[in-house]
């Protein structure tokens, strides 16, 4: 699965983040998702690439966090 950097991405418990970058863990050179929370402070998140692609089949949603088609009002 790739993952879209700025993209909208909903978490199978039901919030939103959008993706700042993609990043390499210094130490070991995993590849670490940068997200930022769409809610209360907007903290800004980080987690490996195959943890934030993983499958959980939890609340209707296969993978820990989706892409979300979200449209703009200039697209209807």
């Amino acid at each position: 699965m790739d993952i879209k950097v700025k993209g909208i991405y909903k978490h199978f418990k039901g919030d939103y983040y959008i993706v700042e970058d993609i990043a390499l863990d210094s130490t070991t050179l995993e590849k670490m998702v940068i997200y930022r929370a769409l809610y209360g402070d907007n903290k800004l998140w980080c987690r490996s690439y195959k943890d934030f692609t993983e499958e959980v089949n939890k609340n209707d949603q296969k993978y820990r966090f989706e892409l979300q088609q979200i449209k703009s009002k200039k697209d209807e």
